[in-house]
């Protein structure tokens, strides 16, 4: 018996030569696009339509090929598709709610990729027709609230906002999809607040709707109006959508330390040993897992639009080492936009546990700072440098907060960190400095990481906080940075300002230098911050001769290059001054090299005195309160 293919709505005998036939779906869809009426030699076109699988590739396709004397042609047709599939949306018959569903989201798609270049004003008018867009819109809008808040099947459910994502995503910038303007007139948000306020829909639906939430906040940012602004900071502080985020990451971060566990045994591991860095690159390819930006947008517009969300950040809850549990396949229709593959349904689907004294504890800051501990290893790959970004531009949020400040420097907050450290965030700072001095220079991404460290610090300055932290760390990352824009100058000054990220680095070596009585552990802190900065005075030797060469020149760096000259004041006094010192006490005890216990001794204590007189003007001004000290 010959087999029967089936291929984009025909249907052929592979040992017959006669002519394809063709399903009647595609049949029918064919009669939509003919100009004649489709209902009108057949009353019951319809609903016979919506009774029959769609075929979602036929039908787009056919709505892309068709050119622009067609359209005209055709137009009334699918304005009639359009209102036809709304209507089927009210039916008792399931069948005819899930193929009126997938129908639109073909009709969003294929009228969209058709009709690139077309304003909005076109496509709204071929999909229902202007004069009656308004009216299809609300009726669409209300359909869909009614299915997703109703006690239909989890599947339409889910179709629904898999439809309202289709329709989010059909255009890059999302500000220029027209469509979008009835959606957000006709709220949703009281559907997707619910659905992230109960455990059961939370855990089948709560990723869609936080995604779609994200994406919806984007809609003309700027210009949405004061109540739709109320609803979705609404959403946006509610516990429901901090457990969707914090289990997106936490899964994430779970796929992580399992490959990472799978490559450290083994053959792989036993062959890697032997052989040394043969097979280094296939290692670090292998503990590759996909990045989420989609839950990092959501987690971000969370933070930056409500920064009442930073209590949902800091809510306790039970850390549950879950086991690795295979993905719940997804409807593919409407296709998952890039980047919002969610977590497990298994995962996704556990309540809130009441609180073990014996159980570790977690939360979605300490969650968040995990994956960013991850994600900042590696930004070469283009979704990973997106994810990185949107990381320190959280952190950057964070560290603006001061209930976020405080419960990052508390010292009663007993979290288990992977990383170990209550100073996790200048942990990762100093990461990422040390990590990604590379050819294809992350600019952007290194001037926040010197912010959040200015941040922190000033935070630290003001509480008078004072972190145990190995403050030396930083010190070298910074100083090995500035050798590295050095040493780089003609490469990244044809595509940078290296000047202002060196200047960031400066003022915060002159922060430490005024106001690091305020937050430095001992006084021996100083001691080895001077240290350092005598250690690798070539270094800032040979900054200041580069700003100095390019400020008294006429170009395009001159006034940002003089910012530096003036900035390295305060550090080049302290190098002027006791350089010469040890450099004598190295001479007179003849030593070719001084260990660092040997420098500290080489000078005598030094008044305050010479701090204040020695310092810029805007040091002088502050107050010291160490009376003596010596390097």
């Amino acid at each position: 018996m010959s087999q029967v293919e089936k291929k984009a709505g025909l249907l052929r005998r592979t040992s017959s030569s006669k002519k394809p036939l063709k399903e009647k779906v595609v049949l029918m869809y064919d009669e939509i696009f003919a100009k004649e009426d489709p209902a009108k030699n057949n009353p019951r076109f319809w609903d016979e339509l919506f009774l029959m699988k769609v075929n979602l590739e036929y039908l787009e396709s056919k709505l892309e090929s068709v050119d622009g004397e067609e359209v005209q042609r055709i137009q009334d047709n699918i304005n009639s598709l359009f209102h036809h599939c709304v209507q089927a949306l009210g039916e008792e018959h399931q069948i005819k709610v899930v193929n009126a569903l997938q129908t639109l989201c073909a009709l969003f798609r294929g009228v969209h990729q058709k009709n690139k270049s077309a304003s909005g004003f076109d496509i709204i008018n071929m999909l229902m027709g202007f004069d009656k867009a308004e009216q299809r819109m609300k009726d669409l809008m209300e359909r869909l609230d009614s299915l997703l808040c109703g006690d239909g099947s989890e599947s339409l459910k889910s179709l629904c906002l898999k439809l309202l994502l289709c329709l989010v995503t059909v255009t890059d910038n999302i500000s220029q999809n027209t469509i979008l303007e009835y959606v957000m007139i006709n709220s949703i948000f009281e559907a997707i607040l619910q659905i992230l306020s109960d455990v059961s829909s939370r855990g089948q639906h709560g990723y869609d709707a936080v995604v779609l939430l994200a994406l919806l906040v984007n809609y003309r940012k700027y210009e949405v109006c004061t109540y739709t602004v109320i609803e979705l900071l609404g959403c946006f502080l509610s516990q429901g959508m901090g457990m969707v985020v914090h289990q997106a990451l936490t899964e994430y971060n779970r796929q992580y330390k399992d490959k990472e566990e799978e490559n450290q045994g083994g053959f792989f591991s036993t062959l890697t040993s032997m052989v040394g860095s043969m097979f280094i690159a296939d290692a670090d390819e292998k503990l590759s897992v996909q990045t989420n930006e989609a839950i990092l947008l959501a987690l971000y517009e969370a933070v930056h639009l409500n920064r009442n969300f930073i209590t949902v950040l800091a809510q306790s809850h039970p850390e549950i080492d879950i086991a690795a549990t295979p993905i719940t396949p997804t409807p593919t229709t409407p296709t998952t936009p890039l980047g919002t593959t969610p977590p497990s349904l298994d995962m996704m689907s556990n309540p809130e546990l009441p609180l073990d004294p014996n159980l570790q504890t977690s939360n979605l800051l300490i969650t968040f700072l995990k994956y960013a501990s991850i994600v900042m290893q590696d930004t070469k790959d283009e979704h990973r440098l997106n994810s990185a970004r949107l990381c320190l531009i959280i952190l950057t949020c964070i560290a603006e907060d001061q209930y976020a400040d405080a419960f990052l420097h508390d010292d009663n907050m007993n979290f288990r960190v992977n990383l170990h450290r209550m100073e996790i965030n200048v942990y990762l700072m100093v990461e990422f400095i040390v990590t990604h001095m590379m050819k294809d220079f992350p600019m952007d991404l290194y001037l926040r990481c010197v912010q959040i460290i200015h941040k922190l610090l000033c935070y630290q300055k003001k509480c008078r906080i004072r972190l145990h932290y190995t403050w030396r760390e930083l010190w070298s990352a910074l100083i090995n940075l500035l050798k590295f824009l050095l040493s780089n100058e003609t490469t990244l000054l044809a595509k940078h300002n290296i000047f202002h990220l060196a200047l960031l680095v400066v003022n915060l070596f002159n922060m430490f230098i005024t106001y690091g009585d305020t937050f430095l552990p001992t006084s021996n802190s100083y001691d080895e911050l001077y240290y350092e900065i005598v250690r690798m005075h070539q270094v800032f030797d040979n900054l200041y001769c580069m700003v100095l060469r390019v400020s008294t020149n006429t170009g395009q760096w001159k006034e940002a290059a003089s910012k530096v000259t003036h900035a390295l004041v305060n550090v080049r006094a302290i190098i002027n001054h006791f350089n010469p010192k040890i450099e004598s006490y190295a001479a007179t005890n003849h030593i070719s090299q001084l260990s660092e216990e040997q420098v500290k001794h080489s000078t005598p204590y030094l008044p305050l005195q010479w701090l204040q007189s020695t310092m810029s003007p805007l040091v002088a001004a502050k107050s010291f309160t160490f009376t003596s000290w010596h390097l």
